[in-house]
């Protein structure tokens, strides 16, 4: 099996976990790192499709792929430390790190 086939494979592994933990749970910090875990599976499909081909392995990597993963992981890393001060600050107001749903949300 090709390695970028590998890659994909996670890739949707980390996809599928990460879509789990956003819509089977209310705490807000498991969402969070299933948020993680999409942005990672995203960025891993990235760099399995930019690699190169079998036929031409002179060529390389393209690096383009390359630096928009690597700016996404800058991005997301910045996004996680504010999600975790909005979560730390709605844990002060509220009390719980738990999302209340429908009528109960008063």
């Amino acid at each position: 099996m090709e390695l970028s086939k590998v890659y994909m494979l996670a890739a949707a592994a980390l996809v599928a976990i990460g879509l789990f933990a956003i819509l089977r749970t209310n705490h807000v910090v498991r969402q969070l790192l299933g948020i993680n875990l999409l942005g990672n599976g995203i960025f891993l499909l990235l760099i399995a499709i930019a690699q190169a081909p079998a036929d031409a392995p002179e060529e390389g990597l393209d690096p383009v792929p390359q630096a928009m993963v690597l700016t996404g992981i800058v991005v997301a890393v910045c996004a996680t430390g504010f999600a975790l001060t909005l979560i730390e600050r709605y844990r002060a107001v509220s009390g719980c790190l738990t999302v209340k749903e429908g009528a109960d949300a008063d």
